[in-house]
């Protein structure tokens, strides 16, 4: 298989709602979608880093520079052009995982689809449906997250996941537990806390949570490890686990006790499969995240949260969750489940006219 070209595409997508997390709040999302052309078939990736660089280092900009000027280039320069060829091809570059990730799945995409093998089947998925939960802002009230919490529930959500930072943690966490018993409930701190938080964290524990998701920054494991012994509830590490070798690093430790893979923060879907297998063989239960993908990440994300070690409800959400329309045809909850696409490559490809319609600006890059 052989690459001829590279489409660059940015989007935005208006959010049905403002989303509030930690790092801020967003009103619409802005991606960038890759399309590969290759002699065999066309592909496309989704880059989930963010406008700005507020979640992590890469932004957008950023990650459509570093493919025009160093990425995809690199990866023309080397053959064959398969989705195993892509990591080694970019290894001189450092970082800019969300952007390789693209890349590969841009790839992967296009391989798969000559082939006729479903993004599910390669990976290893053992499942045709997953189970979805859901991931809940940051709210003004208490009671505006009640009502939130209860729609989403009587929508078929089979876990709720609330976003918490300082002063906002401990009180809704409460009411939540209280409203709705024994539902499976987790948090997410996405890096908002520190070791000195320890104490207020603990307080957590009465409300038998899955998990606390991401509670110090991504560089400290050392103070996970701490926080581990003084806190009941599980750690999950997210924004730490970037490649199968700090997801080793965390184990070995007893930084965490459940895992949150999210591809484009590893590199890419063949990174996250070593994750996975990774967890598996050493017990620890995963799950797949989300970073409020159009329907093209959606689906690959379905197809990774279909594998055996993801024994938790990921942020898999239906396409309603946050779009009043997706670029894709849209992935309706059913009782709770996302069916796992089961055609060639990841299994959906964009409505032209919608995509046409969030286009924010197109280019080529030959080959």
């Amino acid at each position: 298989m052989k690459l001829t070209g590279v489409e660059l595409r940015r989007i935005r997508m208006p959010l049905k709602s403002p989303f509030r997390t930690s790092f801020g709040t967003q009103f619409a999302r802005e991606l960038l979608l890759l399309r590969v052309v290759t002699t065999d078939a066309e592909g496309w990736g989704e880059c989930v880093a963010m406008a700005e660089p507020v979640y992590s280092p890469e932004y957008l900009d950023g990650c459509a520079d570093v493919l025009r000027r160093f990425l995809i280039p690199a990866l023309a320069a080397c053959g064959p052009h398969t989705a195993t060829a892509v990591a080694p091809a970019l290894a001189a570059f450092h970082g800019h995982a969300m952007a390789k990730a693209a890349l590969e799945m841009a790839v992967l995409d296009a391989e798969l689809t000559a082939l006729g093998v479903p993004l599910a089947r390669e990976l290893g998925a053992t499942k045709d449906r997953v189970p979805c939960g859901v991931s809940v802002g940051i709210m003004d009230s208490i009671e505006q997250l009640l009502d939130a919490v209860s729609g989403y529930l009587a929508q078929g959500y089979l876990r709720i996941k609330l976003k918490i930072e300082p002063g906002w943690d401990v009180d809704p966490v409460r009411a939540v537990r209280e409203r709705f018993g024994d539902i499976a409930l987790q948090v997410d701190a996405n890096t908002a806390y520190t070791l000195a938080d320890a104490d207020r964290l603990a307080r957590l524990d009465p409300f038998d949570l899955l998990l606390i998701e991401q509670p110090l920054a991504e560089d400290d494991l050392l103070g996970h490890v701490e926080l581990a012994r003084r806190v009941r509830t599980p750690i999950c590490l997210d924004e730490s686990i970037t490649s199968a070798r700090t997801a080793a690093a965390a184990i070995t430790l007893g930084a965490c006790r459940i895992v949150n893979i999210k591809p484009g923060r590893v590199g890419g879907y063949l990174e996250s499969r070593r994750i996975h297998d990774l967890c598996v063989a050493h017990g620890v239960p995963v799950w797949c995240g989300g970073m409020l993908e159009t329907g093209l990440g959606r689906a690959a994300n379905v197809a990774l949260a279909a594998l055996p070690g993801c024994v938790l409800p990921g942020d898999t959400s239906a396409s309603d969750r946050y779009y009043d329309t997706d670029i894709t045809p849209p992935f309706v909850l059913d009782n709770g489940h996302l069916p796992v696409p089961d055609g060639p490559g990841i299994g959906v490809r964009p409505d032209l006219g919608l995509l046409q319609a969030v286009t924010v600006a197109t280019e080529w890059i030959p080959v």
